[in-house]
């Protein structure tokens, strides 16, 4: 005879089940195929406590069905998804929603779940980089539950498990790369960052969509050092820059001298453009030089005068 009752009420209570399925689809609503490997416990090691609490949740249904109407029927937004727990037992089926979904009185209760995107900033961290200089670092990490399930049973607070191992990886990642590496190759080190946190985040249902390393804070001794290297570079750059134009100048001179030797009148072409180019820009002063051949004579006059 125990054994009869108990079957009866498990009809019972498939019955019941049956038609809340049927309900809830006819309202336009589906479930979210579960992708996880979570266990249920929901018809096992069933007692005699949790049938009678089942049945009389039932009847408390029945009797005050028009205000239960508000207390059984229960909406999830299209971004949600509901995780329902009957006497402590995960419900099979997966999480319910977008929609209707359909909840016993008094043994059963559920937690939402929203799947949209949600970003955090990583606190900024004290790094201290593989070459042994310590820098300021802060990111911002986005992600999304992938698996309600999951992110329900196999963790007490994603969103706080997920902000904490953000923070620990940023430390991990950044201590294996050098300054100029991490000045660089944000990109592929925030690649790194977003594979790690997904591959650590996959038993909570949590998905790390992007991870993005907002600034790099050095402390300004090495500000100071590294504005000095780059001045003392750059005026290196300077003074080899000003001597390659100072060897061509001097062959472009010889070049010349060699054109202006070939041909006499060439010279005093030259000399007249310089006169043409003096007077135009500063007419007050004006150089005349004398040829040499002019001035030697009058050069060697002492020298007769002394002989």
């Amino acid at each position: 005879m125990r054994r009869t009752w108990r079957d009866m009420t498990n009809s019972e209570t498939t019955i019941v089940m049956d038609e809340t399925k049927n309900l809830t689809h006819g309202g336009g609503s589906s479930r979210m195929p579960s992708q996880s490997a979570v266990q249920t416990t929901e018809g096992e090691n069933v007692d005699c406590i949790q049938i009678l609490a089942t049945i009389a949740s039932i009847l408390l249904m029945i009797l005050t069905f028009p205000i239960a109407i508000f207390m059984v029927f229960k909406v999830v937004q299209e971004y949600e998804r509901s995780v329902i727990f009957r006497m402590g037992r995960l419900r099979s089926g997966g999480a319910r929603g977008p929609g209707v979904f359909f909840v016993l009185p008094c043994i059963d209760n559920y937690c939402k779940v929203d799947l949209r995107t949600v970003s955090f900033d990583v606190p900024p961290q004290e790094v201290l980089t593989k070459d042994s200089v310590t820098v300021s670092v802060d990111a911002v990490v986005y992600y999304r539950i992938n698996d309600p399930l999951k992110a329900v049973v196999q963790v007490a607070n994603y969103s706080h498990s997920t902000r904490l191992l953000a923070a620990t990886t940023l430390r991990n990642v950044l201590g294996t790369r050098n300054l100029s590496e991490l000045l660089t190759e944000r990109e592929a080190i925030s690649h790194t960052m977003q594979v790690s946190l997904d591959e650590a985040t996959d038993p909570w249902g949590v998905k790390v969509e992007r991870v993005e390393i907002k600034d790099v804070s050095l402390p300004q001794s090495l500000q100071r050092a590294m504005a000095a290297e780059a001045e003392a570079a750059r005026e290196a750059r300077a003074k080899v820059i000003a001597a390659e134009g100072e060897l061509k100048s001097s062959r472009a001179l010889k070049s010349a001298s060699e054109v202006l030797s070939e041909s006499p009148a060439a010279l005093q072409l030259r000399y007249l453009q310089t006169l043409t180019h003096i007077s135009a820009e500063k007419n007050s002063t004006i150089i005349f030089p004398l040829p040499m051949d002019l001035i030697r004579p009058f050069m060697n006059l002492p020298q007769e005068n002394q002989s």
